[in-house]
């Protein structure tokens, strides 16, 4: 039965974007001002003159995994509803174009890291210990990597958002831990994590999308809306369009990454 769903939310599920449009309308009616995570990051310390602004505010972060395609429709309609969202890029995913285009509207783009899940994959390591024990020299290509396409980008980003792997959940060491480093932080000019503490006790709902057939997790942001006033929405480009193609890569490569890091 697993197999079954899986299957049909990789390569049968009708697009949801239809849905993802409704929502943006919905909330726009309901009074929601819709941003990006750099935006609501910098409104809370700003005078509270905007502090009205962040009365009822639903906050939008796109991990962009894998999928571009369906993320640019989806920023179409964000750019059709005239609101803003952050797009967080992997190493595997980046398009400097696109980037810049989605700067130029005003939302965010910016870096999805996974310097740890990486260095663990390349170097076969499955001990948390000695994960942890590599971390200075993990810091350094994390640095190397974001200075790299910040100069490519030609744009500065200030806020990064932890990617999660299946070697961090082996592991169970998060690659924000590298991010806990403030001296890090300083060198690279970077404002937030999504994932701090700092930044997420603002918001009275977390939610993100899943797959087939759940969806959402822990509730639909329909039922947020009106329910909280502070929210946070997550999604996943390819939770919302099957991609035939991308889907197969990214599955192969996970198989591929897996017998490897074993081996």
């Amino acid at each position: 039965m697993k197999m079954i769903r899986r299957l049909y939310a990789d390569y049968l599920m009708p697009s949801r974007l239809g849905e993802y449009d409704s929502l943006l309308q919905r909330a726009h009616d309901a009074g929601y001002a819709q941003m990006s995570v750099r935006s609501f990051h910098r409104a809370l310390a700003a005078p509270a003159a905007s502090a009205e602004r962040l009365r009822k505010v639903l906050v939008h972060r796109h991990d962009i995994d894998s999928d571009l395609r369906t993320a640019k429709k989806m920023f179409a309609l964000e750019r059709k509803h005239g609101i803003t969202a952050s797009y967080y890029f992997r190493l595997t995913t980046l398009d400097f174009g696109f980037m810049r285009e989605i700067e130029a509207a005003g939302s965010e783009a910016s870096y999805h890291y996974e310097e740890v899940a990486d260095y663990a994959k390349r170097h076969r390591i499955r001990c948390p210990h000695e994960i942890r024990r590599r971390f200075p020299e993990i810091r350094e290509q994390f640095i190397r990597n974001f200075n790299s396409i910040t100069e490519r980008l030609g744009l500065k980003m200030v806020t990064v958002a932890s990617h999660g792997d299946f070697a961090n959940r082996r592991l169970k060491v998060i690659n924000h831990e590298l991010l806990l480093d403030h001296e890090l932080r300083q060198r690279c000019g970077i404002e937030c994590e999504s994932y701090d503490a700092e930044l997420l006790r603002h918001f009275d709902a977390y939610i993100s999308d899943r797959e087939y057939p759940h969806y959402y997790y822990p509730m639909s942001p329909f039922d947020a809306l009106g329910r909280f006033d502070r929210i946070c929405f997550l999604t996943h480009p390819i939770q919302w369009e099957t991609n035939w193609i991308e889907t197969t890569r990214c599955n192969l490569r996970r198989v591929a990454e897996e017998i490897a890091w074993r081996a």
